[in-house]
């Protein structure tokens, strides 16, 4: 019984990392400018809120983040630095979704063949996955630091502290998908743990009736 939970449990936190992944890919809160002026006198909303894709300045502006095709000459060293980043980062989350959706299938043919050995490959494959996540993460949060700080260079001391930033709840779905993969992983290890000791079990069983 506490194998059929234990792979009940990481089936569950496969498919939900998987899903909150996609969401946070697909949505736009990543990265928030909430922008409270006094001396702000127009009806433009100043604020933005940003995903991988796309921006978007106040509420009905919108554009596309840049493209991997955009010419990068004219940038300065510092730009294309942002830019080869923000690369980095589309690539690796939507690799990573895909490379879930395989683990998923080796995971289910893994539970149902009750194999120590392919148990704890799938456990090992959750785990390689979740290092995608999270090297994902910590890129994105590298270019944000850095764009952060180029426009902190830009903007002056005083327009600066009616300038709020911080991360978004696409942003959260996507550290919560890197702890559900985390514990697919280690719950594939234990149900890999329960059948080895189950094998033991019958084994001993086997000589001692012998």
């Amino acid at each position: 019984m506490r194998y059929r939970v234990a792979i009940l449990a990481a089936g569950f936190s496969g498919l939900l990392s998987f899903t909150v992944l996609a969401a946070a890919i697909g949505t736009d809160y990543w990265y928030l400018v909430d922008v409270n002026s006094p001396n702000h006198t127009g009806t433009d909303d100043l604020s933005s809120h940003s995903g991988l894709w796309r921006m978007h300045e106040g509420k009905n502006s919108s554009s596309l983040m840049s493209s991997f095709t955009e010419d990068t000459s004219s940038l300065s060293e510092v730009e294309k630095h942002l830019f080869n980043l923000h690369k980095v980062v589309v690539v690796l989350l939507p690799v990573s979704l895909v490379l879930l959706v395989f683990g998923w299938i080796f995971g289910v043919v893994s539970a149902l063949a009750r194999s120590v050995r392919l148990l704890a490959a799938s456990a090992s494959y959750f785990l390689f996955c979740s290092l995608f996540t999270l090297s994902g993460l910590c890129i994105y949060i590298s270019y944000s630091q850095r764009a952060m700080e180029e426009f902190q260079r830009m903007v002056s001391p005083e327009d600066l502290a009616h300038v709020e930033v911080s991360y978004g709840w696409s942003c959260a779905l996507a550290w919560l998908s890197h702890g559900l993969e985390v514990s697919c992983g280690l719950l594939l290890l234990l149900a890999a743990r329960l059948v080895h000791l189950k094998e033991h079990q019958d084994l001993g069983v086997t000589v001692a009736m012998t």
